[in-house]
């Protein structure tokens, strides 16, 4: 069958990645492409990719799998998938933790965008790429040194790949996303760490007794937005809050 539109989205088993799934594949005419580290079942218009985007090498061996011919009129990529990491100070760390934070949040994006942006170079419909960031990547917060740096490094890497597409016309549109806080497992790590570690424990806790935290649904919809209505956004760093 033959789909006007492809949605090629990572970390798609739970949270935000899940829900963009759900919404997506309503729509018969989109082709949905889930990617996670656990199995997801592929039915109708939606393929799940099983795949450790920690595991770079497996990454690039798949690549052309998550990646497919089309023709499509739009074709999109969301790096929802991301990992807070090891919750602790510098200097408490364990190296792997350091090791691992990155090649999640930083260099899969880095190889999806890259291989994403040489297949559809020349492709005439619509290409876009929705890069799920955080406001943790302007902030100074103890014990996320991991997070917010790899968070930075998405939205400048955004940033730079939008300036390279406009500079030849390429056509691509990217955006880098922060989705606000969403009442995910993330979350749930997040109220677990330690409070040496972590001195906005109570905070994060009151975000979740107060009831402060979005659905990865609602949020999901926003995302929709976005993609749908993408020329009325200036500029590539977004965020949920403002729309």
């Amino acid at each position: 069958m033959d789909y006007n539109n492809c949605y090629i989205i990572t970390g798609a088993s739970k949270g935000l990645g899940k829900a963009l799934s759900d919404l997506l594949k309503v729509d018969k005419n989109n082709l949905v492409i889930g990617i996670a580290r656990s199995h997801l079942k592929s039915v109708a218009n939606f393929t799940g990719i099983s795949l450790d985007l920690g595991n770079t090498n497996q990454l690039i061996e798949k690549m052309d799998e998550m990646l497919p011919e089309g023709p499509f009129k739009k074709v999109v990529l969301i790096n929802n998938a991301g990992w807070i990491g090891e919750i602790a100070h510098t200097g408490y760390l364990a190296p792997k933790s350091i090791r691992d934070i990155y090649q999640v949040n930083v260099i899969a994006p880095a190889l999806l965008m890259n291989a994403f942006m040489k297949k559809y170079d020349h492709h005439p419909g619509e290409k876009m790429i929705i890069n799920v960031s955080s406001g943790a990547a302007g902030k100074v917060t103890d014990g996320w040194s991991g997070y917010s740096a790899s968070k930075a490094a998405l939205n400048q890497m955004t940033a730079v790949a939008q300036q390279e597409s406009d500079l030849k016309n390429r056509g691509f549109r990217l955006f880098a996303l922060s989705p606000g806080i969403i009442d995910t497992p993330m979350q749930e790590t997040i109220r677990s760490a330690p409070e040496e570690s972590f001195s906005s424990l109570s905070k994060f806790k009151t975000f979740k007794s107060e009831g402060a935290l979005s659905t990865p649904e609602a949020i999901a919809k926003k995302v929709v937005y976005l993609i749908a209505n993408h020329s009325e956004f200036s500029g590539v760093l977004q965020d949920v809050r403002n729309f």
